[in-house]
């Protein structure tokens, strides 16, 4: 069964394209431990990428602006380049993980100081998020069928759109109506977001599931563990931003 997957980064011939390099060899072949462990280290980067910038912008406010920027960009441009070139991803996947720090960071430090406290339930909520689907996909209650890979995917491709064209009318000092207004309507645009989100994470770990199933080589541990990643920094942001309008 071919794999399936909203989560660009974790498109079925990332995982199947190179399943035969590994052959009968067991230790070069891609496992669920070892994507974990990779996950673990990855999102211990990030943290400490966060942490550190936090506390450095915090002392040097100037530098802001050009490290939200910077970071933005770089960390978009890595994350392209570890789509395509998925054998570096044991390189790219942590320097990722080091700029969207840096970007994470920033963001947080920013919100938290209009709205003490909001930073901490963010990722307290955003793990709980993870955890609560990781735990309803092993047990079953939902599953990765066509109709719910497609809906998610045709909703997470409508997210992005919106956004692109949001940025887009912010270029040109104008905005999308009530996507980020502190209103009713604004509100449940986030929680409709931050469920499709969530949703993605099932098609995520079924993926990566069956990568491991069709003997994908010991790299695409780190090329999931990515994936996952970036799940997680939009589900983050996307938190964090549904608990600034419910502060407003």
């Amino acid at each position: 069964m071919a794999l399936r997957t909203s989560n660009p980064t974790l498109r079925e011939e990332a995982f199947s394209r190179y399943a035969y390099l590994t052959g009968t060899d067991p230790s070069a072949r891609m496992t669920l431990s070892g994507t974990l462990n990779k996950c673990l280290l990855l999102a211990t980067i990030l943290l400490c990428s966060a942490s550190v910038t936090w506390v450095y912008t915090s002392a040097h406010p100037e530098i802001v602006f050009p490290a939200t920027i910077a970071s933005a960009v770089v960390g978009l441009i890595l994350c392209i380049a570890t789509c395509f070139a998925v054998q570096a991803s044991p390189y790219l996947a942590p320097a990722y993980a080091l700029v969207e720090g840096v970007f994470v960071g920033v963001i947080s430090m920013l919100v938290n100081t209009r709205y003490p406290g909001i930073a901490a339930q963010a990722f307290v909520i955003t793990i709980s998020i993870m955890v609560t689907m990781l735990g309803l996909y092993r047990s079953g209650l939902l599953k990765a069928t066509p109709m719910f890979i497609k809906v998610v995917t045709i909703s997470t491709l409508g997210i992005a759109v919106v956004y692109l064209l949001s940025w887009a009318f912010f270029a040109f000092g104008a905005k999308i109506p009530y996507l980020h207004d502190s209103t009713p309507l604004g509100i449940g645009i986030s929680v409709v977001i931050i469920v499709i989100a969530a949703m993605n994470f099932i098609i995520d770990f079924d993926t990566i599931e069956r990568g491991v199933d069709q003997g994908a080589p010991k790299y695409m541990e780190w090329y999931a563990a990515f994936g996952l990643m970036v799940t997680l920094v939009w589900l983050y942001i996307e938190v964090l931003r549904l608990l600034r309008k419910l502060r407003n």
